[in-house]
């Protein structure tokens, strides 16, 4: 079935809109920005954007949809990937060293822990619309798509995470209820396309979190 292929970065641009709307922040200040700007500086250097990919060719009947490596059925993936031939599948993550960070602020400063994971979150979303961006540049790709979306079942997670040998190559594990560690990680599907793809929906727009209070 071949090898994961592993992707390291030293750095990823920052979106501190992004930062503002994962802390559920509607109206910043001086001392806001204050705060994320020293939450970002403290932990920009334990920040290590790990990733590993795998292609995979894929076949859709209906609603069952074949990754070659797992069989699942989603009517949400089988139309995200409607007119893709073949998946480019990843996990990434920023490292456990800003779970430990996080940790540390939650107890002793609750406000700059819930930035530090805002700040957390956006790190690794950010990678992820880096890796995204890379293929792009050479790929007519599908919008990617997580386990969890809509009513892809997130215990796909767990065959991510196998087929890639994830917990080897970048660090990523998943307990009993399917959760990664490093929290701030991410586990996605990519659908690759010969044609255009004219579909927009993706993220929160193919999620049925419709009270998720990081909704766009």
């Amino acid at each position: 079935m071949g090898i994961a292929k592993v992707k390291t970065y030293q750095t990823i641009a920052w979106r501190d809109d992004e930062i503002r709307r994962y802390a559920g922040i509607k109206q910043t200040s001086a001392e806001i920005d204050a705060l994320i700007a020293e939450c970002k500086q403290e932990g920009e250097k334990l920040l290590d954007y790990s990733l590993c990919y795998q292609e995979f060719p894929i076949a859709i009947v209906g609603d069952d949809v074949d990754l070659s490596f797992a069989k699942v059925t989603s009517r949400d993936l089988a139309k995200n990937l409607k007119g893709a031939n073949r998946v480019i599948v990843f996990a990434c993550t920023v490292g456990i060293a800003f779970d430990r960070l996080i940790a540390k602020y939650n107890s002793v400063a609750p406000a700059k822990g819930l930035v530090m994971h805002a700040v957390g979150v956006e790190r690794v979303e950010s990678l992820a619309d880096r890796f995204n961006a890379e293929l792009k540049e050479r790929l007519k790709l599908k919008p990617r798509f997580s386990p969890g979306y809509g009513d892809l079942d997130i215990s796909l997670q767990k065959d991510i995470i196998e087929v890639l040998s994830a917990t080897k190559n970048i660090g990523v594990t998943l307990n009993e209820n399917m959760m990664l560690s490093p929290s701030k990680s991410v586990t996605a599907i990519i659908g690759v396309t010969e044609e255009r793809c004219e579909d927009k929906v993706s993220g929160c727009s193919s999620c049925n979190q419709r009270e998720c209070q990081f909704r766009r």
